[in-house]
Formats: C-alpha cells, sequence, structure tokens
C-alpha cells in the first residue's frame, strides 16, 4: 500500500473530503491531492499530521535489515562466548558425580 492509497482511506473512513483534511492538518487541498495521487512523496511527520486530522495512527515498523544486523551482532556476541568457555579435545562429555 503506497502512502497515498493509506492516506485515501483513512480520510475516506474519516468521511471527510480533501479539502477538509487539509484545513484541519493545516495543510493545502492541493498538498493532500498531490499524496493521494502519489505524485508527491511525504515525509513521515507530514504523513502522521495528515493521518491524525483524519483519527488515525501511524504505526512505523522495524527495517528488517536493521533487524537482520541486530541478529548478527548477537549471533557475534554468542559465538564469542562459545569461544570463550573451556574446550577439551578429547570429545567427551563429563559430569561431575552427584553423590546418592
Amino acid at each position: 500500500m503506497t502512502a497515498g492509497e493509506l492516506l485515501r482511506e483513512a480520510r475516506r473512513r474519516a468521511g471527510l473530503t480533501q479539502r477538509e483534511l487539509a484545513a484541519r492538518a493545516g495543510t493545502s487541498q492541493a498538498a493532500v491531492a498531490a499524496i493521494e495521487s502519489d505524485r508527491k512523496a511525504p515525509t513521515v511527520p507530514t504523513m502522521q499530521r495528515l493521518l491524525a486530522a483524519a483519527g488515525a495512527t501511524l504505526v512505523l515498523a522495524e527495517d528488517p535489515t536493521q533487524t537482520l544486523r541486530r541478529r548478527g551482532k548477537r549471533f557475534e556476541q554468542a559465538l564469542g562466548l562459545a569461544e570463550a568457555l573451556p574446550f577439551r579435545r578429547d570429545g567427551g562429555l563429563r559430569f561431575p558425580r552427584i553423590p546418592t
């Protein structure tokens, strides 16, 4: 869904005309029309203001590349911790005996 489609849908659900939405958001009807037709890409603050004027909120999804980077860093940290653990070359695991 484009920004224009999102804005148009929010405006229609609120029962507003482009002129009414523009007046509530403190902008022009031409600016609303340009965004709704995807001729103009709004900034995030502008989109938030327009949607708020229509009674909606903009919830931004986390950037997937940032999520992958963060997970990659955590994986590197886990590998670093694993490398710091003592290693036995005999291949066997030895557990302490628990007296019974």
